[in-house]
Parts: structure tokens; C-alpha cells; sequence
């Protein structure tokens, strides 16, 4: 069952019982329960967890204005102490790894171990500009030669899908995110590292991965998953639940 957290800025499904020992931060687009197999795996092993949905996401309501990775940390770290004493075995999967790097760069009290999986860690520089057609509509857009509704209906075509389903405030903090990279805070991680990826992964290829290693002065492992995507916590939940497991 959900339960709120932060006053309601959160949402988050506990499981397990006791104290809790890990965190389950979600990819974009996506929510808490993609952990639920995971999560159930360790609780039946008396581990204790709590998946949430970030700000945006799921049950938790957007948040009242855009920002990146840098913002969702300090506006989860402060709903992880609510949660209990830690320290946490933080999981963060894609966007949630993000957020996940930055709390554990800034918050390295309250983290025993980081695992990252198909997180965006390092801005990879598109390898073609923009089609011709978006940006003559989008310079004229800007000049006001070219309607709301024409400049949304370009957005719609040209936009990546989760560009194209990202509204309001939303798609402020996925532009925001996209252009966030994060070599400060991997250099500042003070507590173990694993990344965790699948080796099928096109979304954020395991190349991604190899690189924020080199970033890492911290202990560190890095572990490909054979024919693993990129959602690694609805398809390998079990090898997850292992890795996670053996940190706590």
C-alpha cells in the first residue's frame, strides 16, 4: 500500500518489515513498482525496502518548478532520513540513478552502498543536430512568425518519446535532465559503487557505464547482465535482488 511521505510531496510502497535498508529510485517515465519483484525477493528474506515514485511520477505530484537531477536529490535526501536512520542501500535505475548519484555525493552519511543500473551519468553529445524542418519552425516560433499550437505540433513529430509525452513542468525538468552530466559528483562518491547494467541496453549503453568508472576514486564494481535492456529491474529483478542484497 502507498504511503506518503514529505507532507505528501512523495509516494512510496514499503516492504517488508523493520528497519528499512533500501531505496528504490525509478527511471523516467516509469514508478516505484518496477522494483516489486525485487523488492518482494528481499523482504522475504527480512530485508526491508521502500520503492517511491519521484516528484512527477506514479502518485507523487509534480513538483512546483523544473529542475534537473541537482533538484530531485535535495528534494528526496530529506524524505530519506523520514524514512528511517539509514544508512541506505540507495538503487537508483536511469533517471533515478541520477538523482541517486547526487544524494550520495551530497549525503554520503545516510548511504552504505550506491548500485546504479541504465543511469544517464555522462551527457553523450547527440550525433546529428535537430531535422531542418524543427528548427526553421522553432527559430520562427521564436520570433513569433509561427503559433503555439504549430510550434507543439512540430514538438510532436520531431520530439523524442518521452519529449512527446512529457507536459507542463515535466518537460521543463526532462530538457533540464538531458543536459545534466555528472562528472562532480562521481568524482566525490565517497561510498561503494556498483553499476549494474544490462549488456542490451540502447537506451544508456553499457559504454555509459564504463566511462563513470573511470570517474570513480571509490570501491567499485562494474557487472554486465547477458540479453538485459535497459529495464533491468522488470527484467532481471532476481539478479538485482542479489546484488542489492548482498550490500545490506
Amino acid at each position: 500500500m502507498l504511503r506518503a511521505y514529505g507532507d505528501g510531496t512523495l509516494f512510496g510502497e514499503p516492504y517488508g518489515e523493520g528497519p528499512v535498508r533500501v531505496i528504490w529510485l525509478h527511471g523516467w517515465g516509469r514508478r516505484g513498482e518496477d522494483f516489486a519483484a525485487a523488492a518482494n525477493e528481499l523482504a522475504r528474506r527480512g530485508v526491508a525496502s521502500v520503492a517511491l515514485d519521484l516528484p512527477g511520477f506514479g502518485a507523487s505530484p509534480a513538483p512546483a518548478s523544473p529542475s534537473g537531477a541537482r533538484g530531485y536529490a535535495e528534494m528526496v535526501a530529506p524524505v530519506l532520513r523520514e524514512i528511517g536512520d539509514g544508512p541506505f542501500v540507495l538503487v537508483g535505475h536511469s533517471f533515478g540513478g541520477t538523482v541517486a548519484s547526487v544524494i550520495a555525493a551530497d549525503h554520503p552519511e545516510i548511504i552504505r552502498s550506491l548500485v546504479l543500473t541504465g543511469a544517464p551519468l555522462l551527457r553523450t553529445p547527440s550525433a546529428s543536430p535537430s531535422p531542418a524542418p524543427y528548427r526553421a519552425v522553432r527559430w520562427l516560433h521564436a520570433r513569433g512568425f509561427v503559433s503555439d499550437a504549430r510550434m507543439e505540433a512540430a514538438r510532436q513529430k520531431y520530439g523524442s518519446r518521452d519529449y512527446r509525452q512529457a507536459t507542463g513542468v515535466m518537460r521543463d525538468v526532462l530538457v533540464i535532465s538531458v543536459h545534466e552530466s555528472y562528472e562532480d559528483e562521481l568524482a566525490r562518491l565517497d561510498v561503494p559503487v556498483t553499476l549494474l547494467w544490462g549488456d542490451q541496453d540502447h537506451e544508456v549503453p553499457v559504454d555509459v557505464a564504463k566511462r563513470a568508472s573511470v570517474l570513480l576514486a571509490t570501491t567499485h564494481t562494474l557487472r554486465s547482465l547477458p540479453g538485459v535492456g535497459h529495464l533491468l529491474p522488470t527484467e532481471a529483478p532476481s539478479e538485482l535482488a542479489i546484488v542489492v542484497g548482498a550490500l545490506v
